[in-house]
């Protein structure tokens, strides 16, 4: 089972968006062991990186992947024994180029901007689609 950590810089304090992260947060505990971590702005991200973790940096310039391309990822990290994931996500101020740097992959959700806390939401939804592809699951249509 994978072991998924998602670090983030700031907070969520909007109500919906708490309420949906947990909602996915818990739809994802039937895939895998999901983390997330709030960071102050100024924390230090790279230093909360798990040992030995596949790392996916989530900025604009990164790459674009389909719901089933992620499904793929996912499946291909499996394959290759990757056991830990772990995602990160900067603040409103984006991630530090170093961080930027140290990331395994780079990725894009859209060519478009989004709110950093709108971000996290987007991403739990396309694991839990990621991983209910992978299932087999109807959810993704």
């Amino acid at each position: 089972m994978h072991r998924v950590n998602v670090l983030c810089l700031g907070r969520l304090k909007e109500p919906y968006y708490t309420d949906a992260c947990r909602e996915y947060c818990k739809r994802l505990g039937a895939y895998c062991k999901i983390e997330v971590t709030e960071l102050a702005e100024d924390a230090v991200i790279a230093a909360r990186i798990p040992k030995g973790a596949y790392v996916i940096a989530l900025c604009i310039e990164g790459k674009k992947l389909s719901s089933p391309d992620l499904a793929a990822l996912l499946d291909r990290l499996a394959g290759q024994g990757v056991s830990r994931i772990c995602f990160l996500i900067g603040g409103s101020e984006g991630l530090p180029q170093a961080v930027k740097a140290r990331a395994d992959l780079s990725l894009s959700m859209s060519d478009m901007t989004f709110p950093h806390h709108l971000a996290r939401v987007m991403l739990l939804e396309q694991l839990y689609r990621a991983f209910s592809i992978n299932a087999g699951s109807k959810y993704h249509k």
